[in-house]
């Protein structure tokens, strides 16, 4: 009578069953029957073996069955497979019955609670904690604990592992032009790709944007590895379908192998990632093996990179001015913005120090941008000011061939309505025509739509010089300062000079010399029929701060009409200059 109320009063709170000294089932209680799916009918006379879910290892079930006989209560967690082969979970206390007579146990009970809502829910925080959101590809938590197991087993077993960080070339457009939406649909197709084409003991994760990493184990050598990632850059560079379009783009990816390259997990991260760096300066679609050889050189470059970022967001960097002056007037006609970086330990940093490597990455965009936003800035303050000066401002050829290039100037002319467009001029390098001269063309008639004007920089120290004029549709030719800078008495540089003023007056375009530092060189210039310049013979370029008195000064001087006067003009003599010969 006392089992059959015991019995009652369990059955009515939880998952009850009694087994014999054997493991074989005696009792089962109708809840035990709904949780495992077995009537009492298949349970009875059955051992517990028939639920073994196979998520135990044999030890879990040794110690279990050792606690017990020999009369001990053992407590913990189990997962048992249903009958519809669904796992489940229990809390369970299974503990000895005694005889009262002999004081030996007779028989084992066992009370269970259901607590497999708790196992799922902490199954999906851990998935969630080691996993992409988006993709439900590894994350970066996961992705470091799988490279540092991989480094200890790689260690052991004398194999190699490699690390391939890769992303996708022109993502940022992509999300741009069709959204963010779209770009979310392209991810998931990039990830489902990736998991397609790897070995299934390699791991992809996601580290976030279009960066993905992934872990190529169990590699004999750097040759593996190399096939692995071609057949993913084959794979991603497959069109993709889309919501309303298709589209192709590539990949690129840095690739480096343990233990040829024998560093810690993040250190092979970073390395692959140089690497991948390496890979988009070597023209975008490729791979790139880190070469240890290189590290230092690529860590100081990233430095550098990395300091240049921190003076942008901390407000470093900042434009000087250099004044364009036409010599026969003594008129300004404007400035040209050029950039330096006043560093708070080092002073200011000269522009060479650093401009040409931040003109190798997209920090340049940044930076590009930021210096158009300060030029118009500082135009509504000299329009303000009465001023109609002109402003130009270098535009670099990572920048200049963006996709979203006009669209993105259009926004920022749009800032500063006041500004009349035509004061604003940029001014591109020869080299940006190099690979689609067709595709600049149309880029700068659209950038002209919008009423800015263009300068062509350094002109007549390209290849292609006499074709970029005719197909780029620059206002202006800017006379290198590299054919100034010797003459006069270089009859060589002053051929050249004379023959590129003579082409800007085919092509009806303004000529302006940089690097004058003489009057000497403005009489001869002028002499030539060039009448604007810049450089240190006029002025050195200053801060926004000085430009107001430094012109209120530069007017008061009576050198340039005396220049004019001295009858050094179109048409003059030749024996007015004597570093002309007689024409």
């Amino acid at each position: 009578m006392q089992d059959v109320n015991y019995r009652i009063i369990v059955d009515s709170a939880a998952i009850f069953n009694e087994t014999d000294l054997t493991g074989v089932i005696t009792y089962v209680n109708s809840q035990f029957c709904v949780i495992s799916g077995y009537d009492e009918a298949e349970l009875l006379g059955k051992n517990h073996r028939m639920l073994n879910s196979g998520q135990h290892p044999r030890a879990f079930f040794e110690e279990m069955w050792s606690t017990i006989s020999s009369g001990q209560t053992w407590r913990g967690d189990i997962c048992n497979r249903a009958k519809n082969g669904d796992l489940y979970w229990v809390d369970s206390v299974i503990m000895p019955l005694f005889d009262a007579n002999t004081g030996h146990p007779k028989k084992y009970a066992s009370i269970r609670f259901d607590i497999t809502q708790r196992y799922q829910l902490e199954s999906l925080l851990r998935f969630q904690a080691q996993h992409d959101v988006l993709t439900g590809l590894a994350n970066r938590q996961l992705l470091q604990q799988r490279l540092d197991c991989a480094i200890l087993a790689a260690d052991e077993c004398a194999r190699q592992l490699g690390v391939c960080f890769l992303d996708l070339d022109g993502f940022k457009g992509i999300n741009d032009r069709w959204g963010h939406a779209c770009g979310d649909q392209l991810l998931l197709q990039v990830a489902q790709r990736l998991t397609d084409v790897v070995r299934t003991h390699d791991l992809v994760a996601r580290l976030g944007g279009d960066e993905f990493v992934v872990l190529l184990t169990e590699l004999d050598g750097l040759a593996d590895a190399r096939v692995v990632v071609e057949r993913i850059l084959a794979a991603l560079a497959l069109p993709y379908a889309l919501p309303g379009t298709t589209i192709e783009l590539s990949a690129s990816a840095g690739l480096t192998v343990y233990p040829h390259d024998k560093v810690s997990a993040d250190t092979l991260l970073r390395n692959a990632d140089h690497a991948l760096y390496q890979a988009k300066q070597a023209g975008r679609n490729r791979f790139v093996v880190f070469d240890i050889e290189q590290n230092a050189v690529t860590s100081a470059y990233y430095l550098m990179l990395d300091s240049v970022a921190h003076a942008l967001e901390q407000s470093e960097l900042q434009l000087h001015y250099q004044p364009k002056v036409n010599m026969r007037s003594g008129q300004v006609e404007g400035f040209e913005a050029l950039l330096r970086w006043q560093h708070p330990r080092d002073g200011m940093v000269p522009p060479l120090s650093f401009l040409p490597m931040v003109e190798e990455s997209d920090l340049i965009i940044d930076i590009g941008e930021w210096v158009i936003d300060q030029a118009l800035a500082q135009l509504v303050k000299w329009g303000s000011a009465d001023h109609a000066w002109t402003l130009s401002v270098n535009i670099a050829a990572r920048h200049f061939h963006q996709d979203s290039f006009v669209e993105r100037l259009q926004e920022l002319l749009a800032r500063y309505p006041e500004v009349p467009p035509h004061r604003l001029d940029l001014e591109v390098l020869e080299s940006v025509a190099m690979h689609d001269i067709l595709q600049v063309q149309r880029t700068i008639k659209a950038c002209q739509a919008l009423g800015v004007t263009f300068s062509l920089d350094d002109f007549g120290t390209g290849y292609s010089s006499l074709s970029y004029l005719k197909y780029l549709p620059t206002q202006t030719l800017k006379i290198d300062r590299s054919f100034i800078r010797d003459f006069p008495p270089d009859k060589d540089d002053l051929a050249l000079v004379e023959a590129i003023i003579k082409l800007s007056t085919v092509f009806n375009r303004q000529v302006v010399a940089e690097g004058v530092e003489s009057i000497e060189q403005m009489a001869l210039l002028m002499r030539l029929g060039c009448d604007v310049a810049q450089g240190y013979g006029i002025a050195k370029p200053m801060p926004a701060c000085e430009i107001e008195a430094w012109s209120q000064q530069f007017q008061a001087q009576q050198k340039w009409s005396a220049l004019a006067g001295t009858g050094l003009h179109k048409g003059a003599e030749a024996t007015q200059c004597p570093y002309c010969s007689p024409s």
